[in-house]
């Protein structure tokens, strides 16, 4: 395919970013800074911050049946429902994930692909859960023969997550482990009356040096300035869009800062499907896109393109832009395109009920819980176990609600006396898990169920295997042994079916490396054999490590950003 079947626009741009998610709004933000004018691409519709939350402050009542959902209003999105009992999926949210009649996708082995399609993509709905990654990490796939090596190590990105840390607003605690890094961090929020004594008691029952401390989340909690955002209001409200930037989001912070150097242009609804390459020239010479209102095919130029579309996404684009060059797909040499699907494994862990606190509450609606970081395989014998790599725990402890006082069940002053008490307290923790880079786990390129814009739609071939099983087994194990170890009730471990993408955390699949031969991408996040095409989201990850990863998108974002904008002007510039 060549630029001639698209409309070629007349404007030359320095630099094309596809996708407006964490990667995206920092590729904008730091382009833009560095002068380049910069078009942002994003297949779905506009979302502006604080006018376009339409949900954000609506209270149970607001909601027709207090949010409860009838099963027909989710038959457009049976597949992005069926992860937490739909939960993400009921009126207050809904907007924000895609219509699966519309965005199909095949499943060769069981996959959830989460997806939203606007500007800000997922930073609206993620988590925030905000972890470095450490030489631990970057080190494993030499040490223990999977995958292939990080081109990079611990030193080479620290000062970019310091950069991010401290303009997006991470709280949290530092601890000096090797396998957690310090962080820039804003004031801890608060462990509650339980989760306190779980933590005093871990520390006293365990000889491995676990611990708990409460999580690293993207939130500001401090006074010092953010522009145009304010410290987090305890509403816990996030993932229907935060009217007080309290927490990161691209619309909230990145995109802003873009749109303030006037360097940005940004387009909606521009459904990028293919790089182009120039055979003659040897690089990228721009982006052609769909417009999903119109349906009219665009090509746009650039001399740089940042691909920030997700893990999946970036493949796909790239597998789908084929030249005589490159007819595998851009930068496909290796044939690692698609490869190395990797996600976290999780579902397993451990409740409890907690007695002894029925005089404690505790106030606000926290938007976070405690992290105990990763205590196995950390290169010692003692941490040591028959499974590679490690996990770590996110959980809470919260009195139940007031869903007891059930009016059948009393009425009078047994009624007023139950409504006007909480329930016992609960605790609960799961455990996030490290997938390995399996090369068989993957996605491809179905060319015979094309979506309404005559795109291929994508199969997914991807599962855990016996190392993330025994991995599983001890997760449990371990949440079960600190529960009773705390003395804590009825302790019930569980360990449910891992899902891919049920963490919501896909990478992997345009992986970083030394060699050509074996990767997509060089130490620059560029891909190898087309050097002004740079790949950043999670779509570069060599090896998954078991903390949340888009602290880490961001970092290596950011980094990448600012090695283009020096090549952009030394080459203007010779």
């Amino acid at each position: 395919m060549n630029s001639n079947s698209a409309i070629e626009q007349t404007e030359h741009y320095d630099a094309i970013v596809i996708g407006t998610g964490v990667s995206g709004g920092w590729a904008a933000k730091e382009l833009c800074e560095n002068g380049l004018k910069t078009l942002v691409l994003e297949r779905g519709r506009m979302v502006k911050h604080i006018e376009d939350y339409p949900t954000m402050n609506m209270d149970p009542w607001d909601f027709k049946h207090r949010e409860k959902q009838h099963p027909d209003d989710t038959k457009n999105q049976h597949k992005q429902s069926r992860l937490w009992g739909g939960a993400l999926t009921k009126p207050a949210t809904k907007h924000w994930f895609v219509d699966d009649l519309k965005h199909p996708y095949n499943e060769v082995k069981e996959y959830l692909w989460l997806r939203g399609y606007h500007v800000g993509g997922r930073s609206i709905m993620w988590g925030k859960q905000s972890y470095r990654l450490s030489d631990l990490d970057f080190e494993a796939n030499k040490k223990d023969g999977h995958g292939v090596d990080w081109p990079i190590r611990y030193k080479d990105i620290e000062p970019w997550y310091d950069k991010v840390e401290e303009y997006i607003g991470v709280s949290g605690q530092n601890l000096g482990l090797a396998q957690l890094p310090d962080q820039k961090l804003e004031p801890p929020m608060e462990l509650n009356c339980v989760e306190e004594d779980l933590q005093e008691s871990i520390e006293t029952s365990f000889d491995d040096d676990r611990l708990l401390t409460i999580g690293r989340v993207a939130h500001i909690t401090s006074d010092k300035p953010h522009e145009g955002r304010s410290k987090c209001q305890f509403r816990n409200r996030c993932i229907r869009g935060c009217p007080f930037g309290g927490y990161f989001s691209s619309n909230s912070c990145t995109l802003p800062a873009a749109e303030r150097t006037g360097n940005m242009t940004l387009r909606p609804h521009s459904i990028a499907y293919e790089i182009v390459y120039d055979d003659n020239l040897k690089k990228a010479t721009g982006v052609k896109i769909i417009d999903a209102e119109t349906k009219e095919k665009l090509f746009f130029k650039a001399d740089i393109i940042f691909c920030c579309a997700s893990a999946i996404a970036s493949a796909s684009i790239l597998m789908q832009s084929k030249s005589e060059r490159f007819p595998n797909g851009l930068g496909n040499d290796s044939g690692e395109l698609g490869h190395n699907l990797m996600d976290h494994h999780y579902a397993v862990g451990a409740s409890a009920e907690v007695e002894g606190f029925d005089d404690k509450y505790y106030k606000g609606r926290r938007p976070n819980g405690f992290y105990i970081p990763r205590f196995r395989n950390l290169g010692d014998s003692k941490t040591k176990k028959d499974f590679l790599r490690g996990y770590g725990y996110q959980g809470s402890a919260s009195r139940t609600n007031w869903q007891h006082a059930v009016p059948e069940l009393s009425f009078g002053k047994d009624l007023k006396d139950k409504i006007l008490k909480p329930g016992p307290w609960r605790i609960g923790m799961s455990g996030f898990g490290e997938c390995l880079p399996y090369h068989e786990n993957k996605i491809s390129l179905n060319y015979h169920k094309l979506d309404e814009w005559g795109l291929p739609t994508i199969d997914f071939d991807a599962e855990i295997k016996e190392n993330e099983q025994k991995m599983r087994e001890d997760m449990r194990d371990q949440a079960v042994a600190m529960l009773k170890a705390a003395g804590y009730k009825n302790v019930k471990g569980h360990l449910g079916k891992a899902i891919p993408g049920a963490c919501i955390h896909e990478m992997g699949t345009a992986r970083m490396g030394h060699d050509p031969k074996t990767s997509v991408l060089n130490k620059h996040n560029q891909i190898h054999t087309c050097k002004n095409v740079y790949v950043t989201d999670g779509a570069f990850m060599t090896s998954s490590a078991c903390q949340n990863p888009s602290l880490t998108y961001m970092a290596f974002t950011a980094r990448a950003a600012n090695h283009a904008a020096k090549e952009f002007k030394k080459n203007k510039n010779s």
